[in-house]
């Protein structure tokens, strides 16, 4: 079976900054795929590119069997992308957000997705109010809605539970891992929350300088540098330290 994504001698430059050097990767049909790193490792620029946003200075970018450089016109409707980074329209209330990226991606029965996205991501008594009065939690909730508005078979999640409370973040790591389940979407996930990684993926990319670095499931990785956490081996390759075996 074809993957889903496949990122074939990737570069990016900008300038003389070489912010993604010829990774090569690829995630299967239903997993879910961290992508780590440091700030300035690659991780935004290689979904960017993933997305269409960004074009590579070199190399190939396959999502549902389809040329991105080519054919995204094809792949976009079917993916999405979420990130508490990228603000929605302040004024706009959380409905007609919503409503605005629904009729985007063509859903035949906005209102009823809106309400369905509403009562899951316990947003309803929010929907009628403006994006810019809401808390960073608050704004982090209705950007998860915006990313499953399309039921996405390929999902790209930049930080989902950054400003969430634990016990909001356990929640939605429950309802991805439930949504990823039932429909079979593939998601890459980018996190500085290892234990987020730990119980939702399936395997690990960790970039460094632009680079891949490593791989392997978390159980993996775990053996390999002798660690009893995520965490510390996210900061054995951020500092360069050995693996246990070397």
């Amino acid at each position: 079976m074809a993957p889903v994504i496949e990122a074939i001698g990737l570069s990016k430059s900008f300038g003389s900054v070489r912010a993604v050097d010829d990774i090569h990767f690829s995630v299967a049909e239903g997993q879910m795929v961290a992508l780590l790193g440091g700030n300035g490792a690659g991780k935004t620029t290689t979904i960017s590119m993933l997305l269409g946003l960004l074009l590579p200075s070199s190399g190939e970018i396959r999502v549902l069997g389809h040329d991105m450089l080519r054919e995204r016109h094809l792949v976009l409707p079917r993916m999405n992308f979420s990130s508490p980074y990228v603000d929605l329209p302040h004024r706009l209330s959380v409905r007609e957000n919503l409503v605005v990226y629904g009729h985007l991606y063509g859903i035949a029965q906005v209102a009823r997705r809106i309400g369905e996205l509403a009562d899951a991501l316990d947003l309803t008594a929010l929907v009628e109010r403006p994006f810019g009065q809401l808390s960073a939690g608050q704004k982090t909730r209705v950007a998860l809605a915006k990313a499953l508005i399309n039921r996405p078979q390929v999902l790209m999640l930049d930080e989902p539970t950054a400003s969430l409370d634990p016990d909001t973040a356990d929640w939605v790591r429950n309802y991805l891992r439930a949504y990823q389940r039932e429909s079979g979407a593939t998601i890459l996930l980018a996190s500085h929350n290892m234990l987020e990684v730990e119980r939702l993926c399936q395997q690990v990319l960790m970039m460094k300088q632009g680079r891949i670095v490593d791989r392997g499931s978390p159980a993996e990785l775990l053996t390999r540098y002798g660690r009893s956490t995520m965490e510390d081996v996210f900061l054995d390759v951020a500092r360069g330290r050995p693996r246990a075996a070397e």
